[in-house]
């Protein structure tokens, strides 16, 4: 793995850009503007989360900051809160009336929830979860499109103390199964069906299809979204609008422990299923409210639009805690952004005045590729700052994010966090940090960010290393769920229990600036999101053709990485286009459309070494046309020029 990251940094050599300052008007009217709040985090990192910690609403305070026994950290130690309180019942005195949740579907209507309507809603949900069965401790599945109802879903879980489990929509049911079976789940939230470019996607079947193979479900609630038809199985399915009607409309939240689970968030592992990622209360409440304030200055006229989905990661951190917990107003969008016309973003921006645009380089890609015209059709004055999140961001499409959507006017925080850490980590604040593109720049204050070697050792400036993180923060990974020896194994077996791997590697410029280089583990980061290739190879493996396949992560000029697929076929097997077809729609069937592959090479024979062990690295370079090194080391070195003729055959890159 060291030599990989070698290896890679030399092809990474980035041109060293000049520093952008942030504009002066706004560093003056930023919410943090003093570099000194870098200082006081190092002096005394305890000293300042307890500090920011007095940001959120408690019913009891902590009586520790910091419980450390590596890997094990437990933060505000004693305290107790409520993420639903926090994220709305707090705002009710001052900010009743401001809306909360701003709603456009993809046909263009509008829903709105002020903080009042959405705590109605929450609390009415909240006690028909109860009716329900749900209690305390429940792990609740929430299958959910881009609509207000998943928000809700979310904040009436926390407000009962029943820790969510939120499943992207687009994952195929044979996801959603194996999720459900996981956490054990006996109650699952859905919708009859959601728009995507035009059409409309049955998701009520899909859910009955995941549910299914899951052992443990007991009730369903449906969401009457679309009003389309579908089945409804007495006793399990009841609607979401009939089960309200008969709740009350006022709920207490539960007093939670600060280090009670608040949701779990599956997330693709190197090998075998994936893995539940378990993150508690106090700690991430501090951590997600904090971030969002200082990285997106959030205010209170602000327009906030996080393009994310609620099923991931920075929906949950970014969409729901983070700027709800500030009282902000999130945009919400259902559907695709070339729907009806490449200019649907730009469009919603300059109708709804949208201040704060927080998206993924995948998405910035893909309108650079579209071209400048389609937001040069549209006023976009109302931008203030932008954001991108999920992979990094390499300098062109920054440059072009930065002169066609912000004018020049808009910091841009290229953010650098992941699931496991549930906040931003590395990222500028816009009112201090003068950007480079492509950079991510430095630790958010109180987080010590390092470049390791494989021994542990830091490494100078120029060279590439793994992205360590040494010192807990707030809110970070507690465990994977039902899998301690997985949770240690992944990320503090490295270097010690006290060394987070992030699995990243990254190098420091001469500014000390950070620039992330890529996985060092087996997973292939698609459009921001993470699939691993034991789950990618595993649904290429079954189909009954097939006797071993490998998969690469390919440069895509849009999604930033697709799926590349090397498949052995069994004896007399046909090698032709129906086949790929049928392994191509397996992939889709078994993890969701989004991992469909870029391209299939039928080969007789992978790069192995002796022991029959696949060169992962050599496969990489191959499939990207890159020069595979040393080749000495493999079994059958032959094998390596027969698979650059037939990637090169496929013109995929």
């Amino acid at each position: 793995m060291g030599a990989w990251i070698m290896e890679e940094t030399i092809e990474s050599k980035l041109e060293e850009y000049e520093l952008i300052n942030p504009p002066e008007d706004f560093v003056k009217q930023a919410n943090i503007n003093d570099p000194e709040v870098y200082k006081r985090a190092e002096d005394n990192p305890e000293k300042f989360w307890e500090e920011l910690a007095e940001h959120i609403d408690w019913f009891e305070k902590w009586k520790r900051v910091l419980g450390w026994e590596p890997p094990h950290a437990k933060w505000f130690v004693g305290g107790k809160l409520n993420a639903s309180y926090n994220c709305i019942d707090r705002h009710i005195n001052k900010r009743g009336e401001k809306t909360a949740i701003l709603w456009e579907g993809e046909k263009g209507d509008i829903r709105k929830y002020t903080y009042n309507e959405l705590l109605e809603a929450t609390s009415r949900f909240a006690n028909a979860l109860k009716n329900q069965g749900v209690e305390k401790g429940d792990i609740v599945t929430i299958y959910m499109p881009m609509i207000p109802e998943a928000v809700i879903a979310m904040l009436a879980c926390a407000r009962i103390g029943a820790p969510h489990s939120v499943v992207f929509a687009g994952f195929s049911a044979d996801a959603l199964a194996d999720r459900i079976n996981n956490a054990e789940s006996k109650y699952v939230i859905t919708t009859d069906g959601y728009y995507r470019r035009g059409k409309i996607l049955e998701h009520k079947n899909k859910t009955d299809e995941g549910i299914s193979k899951a052992e443990t479900v007991e009730k369903v609630i449906v969401v009457n979204h679309l009003d389309n038809e579908i089945e409804i199985k007495p006793g399990r399915d009841v609607w979401w609008h009939e089960i309200i009607e008969s709740a009350d409309s006022t709920c207490e939240p539960e007093k939670m422990d600060s280090e009670d689970m608040l949701f779990l968030m599956y997330t693709s592992g190197t090998t075998g299923s994936p893995k539940g990622i378990v993150h508690t209360t106090g700690g991430y409440m501090v951590g997600t409210h904090v971030t969002a304030n200082w990285v997106f200055d959030l205010k209170e006229d602000d327009i906030y639009w996080c393009s994310a989905d609620v099923g991931w990661i920075t929906g949950h951190s970014y969409i729901v805690y983070g700027p709800l917990s500030n009282g902000s107003t999130i945009f919400m969008y259902e559907g695709a952004p070339d729907y009806p016309d490449k200019d649907r973003f730009w469009e919603m921006i300059e109708k709804h005045k949208i201040t704060i645009f927080y998206t993924a380089p995948t998405a910035v890609r893909a309108f650079m590729k579209w071209g400048s015209e389609w937001p040069e059709k549209h006023d976009l004055s109302s931008l203030r700052l932008l954001g991108t999140v999920g992979e990094p961001i390499n300098p062109d499409p920054w440059w072009w994010y930065y002169k066609n959507i912000g004018y020049e006017k808009c910091p841009i925080v290229d953010t650098w966090w992941q699931t496991e850490t549930g906040m931003i980590l590395i990222t500028p604040l816009p009112g201090i940090t003068p950007m480079k593109p492509g950079s991510p720049t430095n630790p958010f204050p109180g987080i010590k960010a390092s470049v390791l070697d494989d021994e542990g050792n830091k490494i100078e400036p120029g060279h590439g290393g793994y992205l360590a993180i040494e010192r807990p923060w707030p809110s970070m990974i507690r465990t994977v769920y039902g899998d301690e020896e997985r949770f240690i194994n992944t990320y503090w077996s490295k270097w010690g229990p006290d060394k987070y791997m992030t699995e990243d590697a990254a190098r420091l410029d001469n500014d000390n600036y950070f620039w992330i280089l890529g996985r060092v583990d087996d997973v292939i980061n698609v459009a921001g999101h993470r699939l691993g290739t034991m789950e990618l190879e595993s649904a290429l493996e079954s189909h009954p053709d097939v006797v071993e396949a490998a998969v690469e992560g390919i440069k895509d000029e849009i999604k930033g990485e697709a799926v590349f697929g090397y498949v052995i076929l069994s004896s007399g097997s046909k090698e032709d286009e129906k086949l790929k077809q049928e392994l191509r729609d397996k992939i889709v069937k078994d993890i969701g459309p989004i991992a469909k592959p870029k391209g299939i090479v039928f080969t007789d024979d992978l790069p192995k070494t002796r022991s029959g062990k696949i060169m992962r690295r050599i496969l990489k370079a191959i499939t990207n046309n890159k020069d595979e090194g040393d080749t000495s080391t493999l079994q059958n070195p032959e094998i390596v020029d027969e698979l650059k003729r037939k990637v090169k055959e496929l013109d995929v890159n």
